[in-house]
Formats: C-alpha cells, sequence, structure tokens
C-alpha cells in the first residue's frame, strides 16, 4: 500500500472529529462537550480538531451538514433514507397516505406532503439526537439567527415559485402562502425541541428558565413526565414519534393555507444602480447544486446572483424580474465559511430533501443553488471578498462575463435589464411562469 498523500490524510482526519464530534454531541449535549473530549474519542491532538473546525459551533453544524451528504446510505437519498425504497416517505406513498404527486399535485397537497416531510424529517439517526438542539443552537447566536431566518426565507421563495407553477389560478404569488405554512412548522419544531429538553432532562439554555417559571408547581418528576408527553405527540425534534391527532392537525392547517389570498404584488424596487460591462472571461469551476448533490456545469449562458447569508430574500425579485428562458442561478456566500457555511449547507440540504418528497415531476423550482463555501465560484466572478451582506449579479453570455451590478438590488437591476433587451429584440418577454430552467431530481 502506498503513503497516503497531504490532502488524503487530511480528509481522513477530518472524517474522524465529525464523527467523534457526533457521538459527543449525541451523548452529552451541545453545552457539555469540550473540544478536549472531540479530540480525545478521534484519538487526534486538540490543534488537529481546529485545524479543520473553528470552533464547536462549527463542529455542530459541521455534523448536521455531513448527515445529508448525498453519498451517505442512511442519507436522504440513500438506500436507508427517507427517500430509500424501504425509506419513511416513500413507505407512506405505499400506504395510500396523500402526497403532491397521487393528489394530482396542486398546491394543497404540495403543503400537506411539506408538512409531513418536515414532521418526519430525513435525518439519519446517527444525527437525531444532534438535531434536537439545532433550534436552540441556532437562537443562542446572532449570525446564526439572521443566517438560519434567511434561509427559511430562500426555502419559502423556492416552495413558492414552485407552487405557481402549479396554481389553477395563474398570476397569483404564493411565496407569502408558503412562508405562513414554513412558520407553522417552525414554530412546532422549537415546541419539539422545548419539550425534548424537559424530556431527557438535557439544559438547551433556555427551556429550564423556562420549567423553573412555569413547572414549580408541578415538581421536577412531574415536569419531565409533562415534557415526555408534549415529545410524544410533537416529537422529538426530528419527526414525530407517533402519527397522533396534533400531527395531522398540522398538516391539514398548512393545505388549507392553499386558499389564502397573498395579497397583491409588491411593487418593484426603486434603484440607481448602473450595471457595467466588465467584459472578462468567465471559467468557472466545479460545482454542486446545494439541493440536490449532484454537479452543476455554471458555464452556460445565464444570471449568477451571489447573495449573502443577509440577503437571500433578494432572489425572489430577481426570478420574477428575469424574462423567459433566462437561467438563473443562485450562488449563496458568506463572510463566515467556517462556521456559517456548514449551516448553509445542512440547511439547503434538508430544502432539497423536502423538496423532493413534496413536488410531482415538472414543478422544481427554475432555480439553482450553489453554496459557495470555498469562493472559488465568486472569484471567477471577479469578486475578491464576500460578507453576509454581499449582493451582486452578475449575466454570463458566450463565455464572457457579459454585464455586472453590485449592491442592493443587483440581481433585480441586471434581470431588469435583460427583460428590456429580449423585448427590444422582440425575442422575448417576462415570464409569467417564474420557473426559468428545467433542473430538478431526475424521475
Amino acid at each position: 500500500m502506498g503513503r497516503i498523500t497531504r490532502a488524503e490524510s487530511q480528509e481522513r482526519n477530518r472524517a474522524r472529529v465529525l464523527a467523534a464530534a457526533r457521538e459527543e454531541f449525541a451523548g452529552r449535549g451541545f453545552r457539555d462537550v469540550k473540544i478536549d473530549d472531540i479530540a480525545e474519542r478521534a484519538g487526534l491532538t486538540r490543534g488537529a480538531v481546529y485545524s479543520n473546525f473553528p470552533g464547536k459551533r462549527a463542529l455542530f453544524f459541521s455534523v448536521l451538514a455531513d448527515a445529508y451528504r448525498p453519498d451517505r446510505p442512511d442519507g436522504p437519498d440513500g438506500p436507508h433514507g427517507p427517500h430509500g425504497p424501504d425509506g419513511p416517505l416513500l413507505g407512506a406513498a405505499r400506504s395510500g397516505r396523500p402526497s403532491a404527486a397521487g393528489a394530482g399535485g396542486d398546491v394543497a397537497a404540495v403543503l400537506g406532503a411539506v408538512a409531513r416531510a418536515w414532521l418526519d424529517d430525513p435525518v439519519p439517526g446517527s444525527a437525531t439526537a444532534v438535531w434536537r438542539e439545532l433550534v436552540p443552537q441556532v437562537q443562542a447566536d446572532e449570525a446564526s439567527r439572521s443566517a438560519f431566518a434567511q434561509l427559511m426565507s430562500l426555502y419559502a421563495t423556492l416552495l413558492g415559485l414552485a407552487m405557481e407553477r402549479l396554481d389553477a389560478r395563474p398570476g397569483r404569488r404564493l411565496v407569502r402562502v408558503a412562508a405562513a405554512a414554513l412558520t407553522m412548522l417552525q414554530g412546532a419544531s422549537q415546541r419539539a425541541a422545548l419539550a425534548s429538553g424537559h424530556a431527557d432532562g438535557r439544559s438547551t439554555g433556555h427551556e429550564h428558565d423556562l420549567g423553573r417559571d412555569q413547572g414549580h408547581d408541578l415538581g421536577r418528576d412531574q415536569e419531565r413526565d409533562h415534557g415526555r408527553d408534549h415529545g410524544r405527540v410533537l416529537g422529538q425534534g426530528h419527526g414525530w414519534a407517533e402519527p397522533g391527532e396534533a400531527r395531522e392537525d398540522l398538516v391539514r392547517a398548512c393545505e388549507r393555507l392553499a386558499g389564502l389570498d397573498p395579497g397583491p404584488a409588491p411593487l418593484p424596487p426603486v434603484l440607481a444602480l448602473e450595471p457595467y460591462a466588465p467584459d472578462g472571461p468567465w471559467g468557472p469551476p466545479a460545482a454542486t447544486d446545494a439541493l440536490l448533490g449532484t454537479p452543476v456545469d455554471l458555464g452556460g449562458d445565464g444570471l449568477l446572483l451571489f447573495l449573502g447569508l443577509r440577503r437571500l430574500s433578494a432572489l425572489e425579485e430577481a426570478v420574477r424580474a428575469a424574462p423567459a428562458g433566462l437561467p438563473v442561478t443562485l450562488v449563496v456566500v458568506t463572510g463566515d465559511p467556517g462556521e456559517l457555511g456548514p449551516l448553509a449547507r445542512f440547511a439547503l440540504a434538508r430544502v432539497g430533501a423536502h423538496l423532493r418528497a413534496a413536488l410531482p415531476p415538472g414543478a422544481w423550482p427554475g432555480v439553482r443553488v450553489v453554496c459557495d463555501e470555498s469562493g472559488r465560484v465568486t472569484a471567477a466572478a471577479g469578486t475578491a471578498s464576500v460578507r453576509d451582506e454581499t449582493e451582486s449579479a452578475v449575466r454570463v453570455s458566450a463565455g464572457r462575463l457579459a454585464r455586472r451590478a453590485d449592491g442592493r438590488g443587483a440581481g433585480y437591476a441586471l434581470a431588469s435589464e435583460a427583460a428590456g433587451d429580449a423585448e427590444s429584440r422582440g425575442t422575448a418577454g417576462r415570464s409569467a411562469d417564474p420557473g426559468t430552467g428545467a433542473w430538478g431530481p431526475a424521475a
């Protein structure tokens, strides 16, 4: 056997650290685990851990991101995952439970299927105990809270755009409907996380104070029993332990949001941005679709929108302004790739798993999403550094960076300009169907 390379050694050490961190977090909880504990379990030095991960929170998010890797046997698409032949989501379809495809793929069916995918969340069993602590750990840090809120906004945008392709009333904007459903589901997750903290006696940093305020008359044992009861109804932060009436009530509530009137479309932004022509070559690196886990070719013509983790909500206005036929790719960037990069990667993989479970063929949102933790895609577009507030866009044509805009509304500015060019040529106009591409999971 030949000697392993330095890169191979680093990758092996990283995998050992991740495996050790998963076991430590699952067994003792985030708060009680020290970096030294992880290093000892991995058989490495403290310095070796820090050479791969900047800190404990970064490791926590990386464990969850690793659990969603598409090549894991117990990952969302693995043979033992929820999309595998024996997984809970396909098993539910076999049992005759309603699904988006089985109900004709209308908006109500999609909302119900998203709710079930959320409540039967496809987190591999090895990371279930870690997953239970996600909500309190996100809430404990302002940067994580802000990033997660914007990732949820992106989820609503993608789901809403997909549902608009199925809606019987063309022109109705459904992103706000999607956001309302996700708000309900996120509230259920937060309540389940609180119940889980009481049920196993583990402190997540918030629930014990609430227990002292509300549970002092119950006594410690009664309070824990109360938590277990809620955990059985709401789940333990990973799926729902039993279907239960409460679970199905939430699914039905999401389905009924299909009839919600989202109100008039917002006015387009008023911008002072002036797009310009950088006229440089476009040679993008290899990239992966963050929703599908598959390779993506960024070399073709289209609009690339670079958004920091505090600006993901800007995607919708850019997609709606783009002319029909113009491919749109969102490149997610962050000024903290060590910690917030794994959080984004995990959240986007989870969104992709839910959408694959809920959307019928042909309804995939016409946007590709790339998580650019390394910054290589951004650098290829001519941006030297990024922040969580970054917003810039480039339009690629014939292998060159034809147009560029930077600042608030950059994507909208370039998309509107492209729509104007198409109208002046008489070749296309703005599309009533917000899906501009033919991407999506293989049938």
